[in-house]
């Protein structure tokens, strides 16, 4: 009897033992397979957002409330914001790939399309009456028309469509284009050290920020403003055929992203003030002044259409564009279509 309850007790020992071992083995084991599933979901969702680096300039709101609400984030992109003085910096430099995307006027768009594999995916909606408001001739007190501009040093930003501005503005007012000397500079802060030191005889200023710094300038007055030309400049987004090929996904969801940004920006103007205070140190009030007159809306229409068209005929006679090329064969619409099927009024 003795030896039996021994062998049980050491039999039931044994199980447990076994037991034991099994439960150290086992439950770790089913702890890894939901943590390890989930670490893999989350590795498999970061995997699938897309880095793009979005050339953007600093008073831009769109581009950062997409970043900083996470409007990019929600849509599979991984987005870094890189800043440069103008537009057309950023639009250049997605020929040494150091952005992914662009956007900017007319002008550079064109000459980027013409000169490289990019397309032009939607407008920002900017070619208004409105937006050209917003674009004003500072010049110096002894120029009182237009017609004082002759002999006189005008300022242009290299690479943005105000020589184009000008040529326009000139003739349309009598001055021969070739009177006058022109001087680029690389961004609107040159443009201002330039006037204010008598380099310069005149610039096109935009911006509330940029707005209120000329109008501080001594000897400096508003002559007009672009509105009274028959000039509207369009705004295009571009992306390199290459990202098309290999994300179309995320081009749309890019546009997609953008658009809900846009729209945030018109429904909390006082937030998308503090965050471009807290971000780029831009007065809440200049903010709020820029998205009161324009913001972005995404869209494709025969404004948009008309004046890419007439930027493209002025850059190809004038020999900025040097190899025409069809304007149809570099505008991609599928994926404006795809999400926002009723923006897209007008077809090259």
């Amino acid at each position: 009897m003795r030896n039996f309850i021994h062998k049980n007790k050491r039999s039931y020992l044994i199980t447990a033992f076994i037991s034991i071992l099994i439960l150290i083995v086992v439950l770790p084991g089913c702890g890894s397979s939901v943590s390890g599933g989930a670490a893999e979901s989350g590795t498999k969702e970061r995997a699938e957002a897309v880095k793009l680096n979005i050339a953007d300039i600093s008073s831009n709101p769109v581009l950062r409330v997409a970043k900083t609400k996470g409007f990019f984030e929600k849509n599979g992109i991984d987005a870094t914001i890189v800043n440069f003085a103008t537009p057309a910096e950023g639009i250049n430099s997605l020929f040494i790939k150091q952005a992914d995307i662009g956007w900017g006027a007319d002008f550079p768009i064109l000459n980027a399309v013409s000169k490289g594999e990019f397309s032009i995916v939607a407008s920002t909606g900017t070619s208004t009456d409105r937006n050209a408001l917003k674009w004003q001739l500072f010049v110096r007190d002894e120029i009182k028309q237009a017609g004082d501009l002759e002999g006189k040093n005008l300022s242009f930003m290299r690479g943005t469509f105000l020589t184009y501005l000008w040529d326009v503005f000139l003739t349309e007012n009598g001055v021969d284009p070739k009177n006058v000397t022109l001087t680029g500079q690389g961004g609107s802060d040159e443009a201002y050290i330039a006037l204010k030191n008598g380099e310069v005889d005149a610039a096109w200023v935009t911006g509330a920020v940029m707005l209120q710094r000329f109008e501080e300038i001594e000897g400096v007055h508003v002559l007009t403003d672009m509105a009274q030309t028959s000039v509207r400049i369009g705004g295009q987004i571009v992306v390199p055929d290459k990202l098309i090929e290999e994300h179309p996904k995320t081009v749309a969801n890019f546009l997609k992203a953008v658009d809900e940004a846009s729209q945030f920006a018109k429904e909390n103007p006082d937030e998308v003030a503090d965050i471009l205070y807290d971000e780029v140190k831009q007065p809440r009030e200049a903010t709020l002044k820029d998205l009161a007159e324009s913001n972005w809306n995404i869209d494709f229409t025969q404004d948009a259409l008309d004046s890419l068209t007439r930027q493209k005929k002025y850059m190809v006679e004038n020999g900025i564009i040097q190899t025409d090329f069809e304007l149809a064969d570099k505008i991609n619409l599928e994926f404006l279509k795809e999400i926002l099927p009723d923006r897209v009024t007008a077809t090259p």
